[in-house]
């Protein structure tokens, strides 16, 4: 039997509120999936938390985990069955992706975009004027804003 080794982008979709209660657990049963099935997983996290366009299995909202790995391609329709059979993942779609390079998959996602811009947010420093109308520390907080307003719009 000949193998045929390929690299995979999976994108599983999970339930929110599961997500944010068991965080691990939900990796715990990707990474379950893909050791059962003898894959190599390349890269796996959070793309984004998003709102549904219909209701599946009764859930509104959704967050999606995106993952990159290499398997034989024969064991592809076994991690589909096995995300079908999982209770905690509610879809999966897997697609080749022999074409995107590491530097692809290292892109930052949308919830790592969203942490970021929050992390800054905390860390600038609140402008304070004093009497004579010196924004001191106003041009630090530009400074350190606008690159992200950039960097959303590049992406979209």
């Amino acid at each position: 039997m000949e193998t045929n080794i390929k690299t995979y982008e999976a994108m599983f979709l999970v339930d929110s509120a599961l997500a944010a209660s068991d965080w691990n657990d939900v990796i715990g049963a990707i990474t379950n999936i893909m050791e059962r099935v003898g894959a190599e997983v390349i890269s796996l996290r959070k793309w984004d938390e998003r709102r549904l366009a219909y209701p599946i299995e009764k859930k509104e909202r959704g967050t999606y985990l995106l993952c990159y790995f290499k398997v034989d391609s024969q064991k592809i329709t076994q991690i589909e069955r096995e995300v079908q059979l999982s209770e905690k993942l509610m879809r999966a779609l897997i697609l080749t992706a022999d074409h995107v390079t590491a530097e692809d998959m290292g892109k930052e996602t949308p919830a790592m975009a969203v942490e970021r811009a929050s992390q800054l947010s905390e860390s600038a420093e609140p402008v304070v004027e004093d009497a004579g109308g010196d924004t001191s520390g106003n041009e630090q907080i530009e400074e350190q804003e606008i690159p992200v307003i950039e960097e959303i719009e590049e992406e979209k």
